[in-house]
């Protein structure tokens, strides 16, 4: 059995990567990969700033927080 990650755990996953500098190239790749309704998956203050953070961290090579920190301290900006 295949199983595909949903369209948000993907977007996670490439956050993490490091190779994204912000969410519009994560989106662009989501697209790419024929996930659909990206816009509407990913749309929100909250999920932005989560992504975004987890980008600038893996970027800077720093430990990204577990997923449900990042998402707590997003809710509070």
């Amino acid at each position: 059995m295949n199983y595909r990650l949903t369209t948000v755990e993907r977007a996670y996953q490439l956050a993490e990567s490091g190779e994204f500098a912000n969410v519009g190239e994560i989106k662009r790749r989501l697209s790419s990969e024929g996930y659909s309704d990206v816009q509407g998956q990913l749309y929100g203050s909250t999920i932005t700033s989560a992504l975004k953070k987890l980008c600038d961290k893996a970027r800077a090579g720093m430990p990204a927080e577990p997923v449900d920190t990042v998402e707590k301290d997003a809710d509070a900006v």
